[in-house]
């Protein structure tokens, strides 16, 4: 081998895109190697760090801190089963629950993005118990406290084109992760826009975006839309699933998995949130092995992992990286 490949090999192997591309390699073929549990817990990954993703849109780079995003979430769950129990189409179903989480979150933004700090988060948690509220009396279309039963994971039909049968946990694991990994880029891409620059000028100094002539509310507003639709894309993943859905997943201690995920990963970072969710499900998965009081002693690490990285394991992992030679910004750096 040439001195000239060898360097050309270092370089590659110290580029952030070159691991991103290796660890998504790594996930397409896990089906081959893993059991069904494991592709189970995985997809639970993939859906939090959707979800994780589209809370930090609002968190970390709006400044805004939302208590309601698990009503958009529910409202994608929902969505998604209706329309699963009314028409078997995977497509159709993951798209109607996204656009009816995305539709709620514009209808409730416009009513939340005018007020910040407390009186946000409060409007936000109102109106996420609201929608726990319908889950839970509206029997005659959510079907109560039972919930929603028997839900199909139904085909994937692209009309014209071809029908995939995604009913076993390998095919849909499969489906589950090029949705995941297309709204992750579409994310990476919309945080590095002018959009998002500007989402970023309103968290750091909403009174000079509002000088420079942009709409502070529009912006906010535009933000809150894009988290409910990411949350309502994560939530109408989970039926077809778990061929159930049931009123706990719009409560509001199930707003509190995507800002633990966050705060683990780091809100200041792109993967942040994506890291995030990967430990939260590691550590829960180990605790409830050896204890039935796993929230008190997964409450007690995340505290201390909080604590003890103060700005997320992923702002850790990629200062240290970006002090190495070679090493650049890429999708795992700061956004």
């Amino acid at each position: 081998m040439s001195e000239r490949t060898r360097r050309a090999l270092a370089t590659l192997g110290r580029s952030p895109q070159t691991w991103t591309l290796l660890l998504a390699a790594a996930l397409f073929l896990l089906p081959l190697v893993a059991g069904r549990y494991l592709l189970y817990v995985t997809i639970h990954i993939l859906i939090l760090s959707l979800f994780a993703l589209g809370f930090n849109l609002l968190f970390g780079y709006t400044g805004l801190l939302s208590f309601g995003q698990a009503g958009f979430f529910a409202v994608g769950a929902y969505g998604c089963a209706k329309i699963l129990l009314a028409i078997p189409s995977l497509l159709l179903g993951v798209l109607g629950g996204s656009a009816a989480a995305g539709l709620a979150a514009l209808l409730l933004g416009a009513l939340s993005v005018r007020h910040t700090r407390i009186y946000f988060s409060m409007l936000t948690l109102a109106f996420g118990m609201m929608i726990y509220s319908i889950a839970w009396k509206w029997r005659d279309f959510t079907g109560g406290d039972d919930g929603l039963v028997g839900i199909p994971r139904a085909p994937l039909d692209l009309p014209g084109l071809v029908t995939l049968d995604l009913s076993t946990m390998e095919r849909y694991y499969t489906f589950v992760l090029v949705v995941a990994l297309l709204a992750i880029l579409l994310m990476y891409r919309l945080v590095r826009s002018p959009l998002g620059l500007a989402l970023q000028g309103i968290r750091d100094s909403e009174s000079r975006v509002a000088f420079a002539g942009l709409s502070v509310a529009t912006y906010r507003l535009i933000a809150f839309t894009v988290a409910g639709l990411y949350a309502g894309l994560a939530g109408s993943l989970l039926p077809p699933l778990e061929n159930t859905v049931t009123p706990p997943i719009a409560h509001w201690s199930a707003s509190a998995e995507p800002v633990l995920a966050t705060l683990l990963g780091g809100i200041h970072t792109f993967a942040g949130p994506i890291v995030g969710a990967f430990l939260f499900f590691a550590i829960k998965d180990l605790i409830v092995r050896f204890t039935e009081y796993w929230p008190l002693v997964l409450g007690t690490i995340v505290v201390v992992l909080v604590m003890g990285f103060r700005g997320g394991v992923a702002s850790i992992v990629a200062d240290a990286l970006a002090a190495r030679p070679g090493f650049g910004a890429g999708p795992g750096g700061r956004g």
